[in-house]
């Protein structure tokens, strides 16, 4: 490791977060992508599959499966738009706002038990990502998007 590049030291640690924190996630039925897309459900409101999708920065495919996983798991209710019959309104259920708070402290239990210090690590990388987030911005609302997810 003592001659990896950074981008390969920061892909391999990202990778082993999320493999242990998956690990933790399983117990309660979600997965990384789906903490995700809960945590901009808690922070946002409620919104339609294509535009979470939009705010998550993948494909609305990519999303819709991510949201059945959350919906069978009675994470998330999703309902006929009102204004736009092709799309679906998702909003957090109630069992929903219980996951993000387990996943938060199952997140935090994921680096307890070493010696870094997590909110030190949390500063770095925000930096990191705002930084690279404003370089690779086509526009402002899409940095904003990126860097402005409920973890920040």
């Amino acid at each position: 490791m003592d001659h990896w590049p950074t981008g390969r030291l920061l892909s391999t640690a990202a990778r082993l977060v999320e493999h242990s924190w998956n690990e933790k996630l399983a117990a309660i039925g979600l997965t990384h992508a789906g903490v995700i897309a809960i945590e901009v459900l808690a922070a946002q409101g409620p919104m339609t599959q294509a535009q979470l999708a939009q705010y998550v920065r993948v494909q609305a495919q990519t999303m819709g499966k991510t949201l059945s996983r959350l919906e069978a798991h009675g994470h998330i209710a999703r309902v006929r738009s009102t204004s736009d019959r092709r799309s679906h309104v998702v909003s957090l259920t109630e069992r929903g706002q219980q996951a993000v708070a387990e996943a938060v402290e199952m997140e935090r239990s994921v680096l307890a038990a070493s010696s870094i210090d997590p909110e030190a690590l949390r500063q770095e990388l925000k930096s990191v990502v705002r930084e690279l987030a404003s370089q690779f911005a086509t526009t402002p609302n899409n940095a904003g998007a990126l860097v402005d997810s409920p973890s920040s």
